[in-house]
């Protein structure tokens, strides 16, 4: 019998070796006498500070990711952010997730090593490096967390949206939890040695997985529907053309919505020192085009300033295959690279003529020259000179968004589908003429949809570039979309996530019970 007990020792002591070595880098110390769980639980972790410490950087982690993963759609113009004050482009987005999904990894193994721990009941020792890290990731997803609440603010309304259709199966991923928690909190309950013990582990225990049970009470989400109440799929708009394929605001760019399927293309319109509306997002040449190269003391000068000659002496693909804009983007084949090098300013005209001959829609944001601009004060005129007379664009294709002389619009160009950027009453938008609203897509709201849709006034939602925000813009009713990703977007065949009322009450059902079932069989045996 003493040998069997003392083989049956020997072979325990590698693997509490290895948790302890793995969470404490003790690989050769560690309690020999083991601590029935149950007994003395808070004298197990001799550092109760620090373990609180360590519970808070993994929850502040778990929440920093989810809410950092779900904001992908904006990284681009998170990484444009920073380069307007760094002055330099990097995909500071990606660093950030790389970082925060490596930080959770870390302390989700440290809490399945302490929770092993615990239940072979030794005592916790967190090593000092470990203990420093703690800190440092817990000072970073608290700061973290705290700036985009401040600077982002929008950001906050893309987590709550993502709810809409992730919050189905974050029930799930929760409830899986609380099952496998069971285990260690059944383990030291059945073995405390008084009543109150007990209670204060399981009470918040049973109150927590109540809770969860119960939530889905509450649970509201378009993409859970009826069959056949699904409205058509949203049209597809290409944000400054395919920028995700090719050099933004550039005819190939243009091209590559067309050929992917789009429905209508849009772009910025700003005017040369000579009368030429061309396309140009950024006040500057300085990010998409060779300007530091061709006129290296002119590279903070506004783009309007610039003549049409010294405009078409640019080069405006190069900086697409040396900064690579967006996260995840593919290898461009190599007809497609020689392309994107032979780009240049595209002009407002050629832009027209390409959307009118592909029967394409078209949006566009138009940017007022600056102070002793010659044309600051007859810029709409040439615009519409552009559009009535050179490019002759077939009218109902043109969703005219600037609202500043909307009335001088209507009258001179009649036939326009005037388009509103801002949300305001139904009475207000009639008066006006308004067909269609463009909003940013954190206005996305089902119930303001249907409401405009019942008076013949579309919606269409910019930037939507995840595959999960067009399912939401999809289930809501959304008549379109402005997207970056027009060729993965065209390729979903309907909604993510998408399922009927009573397949969601049979899933939550059924989770609820087989969670019930094997936590009651986890607390039995």
């Amino acid at each position: 019998v003493v040998r069997r007990s003392l083989l049956q020792r020997y072979e325990h002591q590698p693997f509490i070796s290895c948790l302890a070595g793995f969470y404490s880098c003790r690989w050769k110390r560690y309690q020999r006498e083991r601590t029935e769980p149950g007994k003395c639980c808070c004298s197990m972790v001799k550092e109760p500070k620090i373990s609180t410490d360590l519970d808070f950087s993994f929850c502040f982690s778990l929440v920093f990711l989810y809410t950092w993963g779900e904001g992908k759609n904006d990284y681009n113009g998170f990484d444009w952010y920073n380069y307007g004050n760094l002055g330099f482009w990097f995909l500071w987005s990606l660093v950030i997730l790389i970082v925060a999904a490596d930080a959770y990894n870390l302390f989700l193994i440290s809490q399945v090593l302490a929770m092993c721990l615990l239940a072979e009941g030794q005592q916790l020792y967190l090593h000092w490096s470990h203990k420093i890290g703690t800190f440092l990731v817990l000072g970073f997803s608290i700061s973290s967390l705290f700036a985009l609440s401040i600077l982002w603010r929008d950001h906050r309304k893309t987590v709550r949206l993502s709810f809409q259709v992730t919050a189905p199966y974050l029930h799930i991923g929760a409830i899986a939890i609380m099952v496998l928690l069971a285990w260690p909190v059944a383990l030291h309950a059945i073995r405390a040695d008084k009543k109150v013990t007990q209670v204060i582990i399981v009470g918040p225990y049973l109150a927590i997985l109540l809770f969860l049970f119960l939530i889905p009470l509450g649970m509201y989400s378009p993409c859970i529907r009826e069959m056949g109440t699904l409205g058509p799929k949203p049209a597809l708009i290409g944000h400054r053309g395919a920028p995700m394929l090719a050099p933004e605001n550039t005819e190939m760019s243009f091209l590559k919505t067309i050929e992917h399927g789009g429905d209508g293309l849009e772009t910025d319109v700003a005017i040369s020192y000579d009368g030429v509306p061309f396309l140009m997002h950024d006040d500057t040449l300085r990010r998409t085009t060779n300007i530091e190269e061709v006129y290296p003391n002119d590279t903070g000068k506004a783009a309007s300033f610039f003549s049409w000659d010294a405009l078409q002496k640019l080069n405006a693909g190069t900086w697409f295959l040396k900064n690579k804009p967006f996260v995840g983007m593919g290898s461009l084949s190599k007809a497609d690279q020689n392309q994107a090098m032979n780009q240049s300013i595209y002009t407002l005209s050629s832009f027209l003529r390409l959307a009118d001959s592909h029967n394409k829609l078209v949006i566009f944001d138009l940017y007022r020259p600056p102070e002793k601009h010659p044309y600051r004060n007859l810029w709409i005129r040439k615009i519409l000179d552009v559009i009535l007379k050179e490019s002759k664009i077939k009218r109902h294709l043109v969703l005219w968004l600037h609202n500043g002389v909307r009335s001088f619009v209507q009258s001179v160009a009649p036939g326009f589908q005037h388009t509103m950027g801002k949300k305001a009453p139904i009475e207000d938008l009639l008066k006006h003429n308004i067909v269609k609203l463009n909003l940013v897509y954190t206005d996305m709201s089902s119930e303001d949809i249907r409401k405009y849709a019942e008076a013949n006034i579309t919606t269409n939602f910019y930037v939507v570039n995840e595959p999960w925000l067009y399912s939401l813009a999809w289930c809501s009713g959304a008549h379109s979309v402005t997207t970056n990703a027009v060729h993965l977007l065209k390729d979903l065949s309907q909604p993510l996530f998408l399922m009927t009322p009573q397949q969601y009450n049979i899933m939550w059902i059924l989770t609820d019970l087989t969670s019930a079932f094997l936590i009651s069989l986890i607390f039995a045996l």
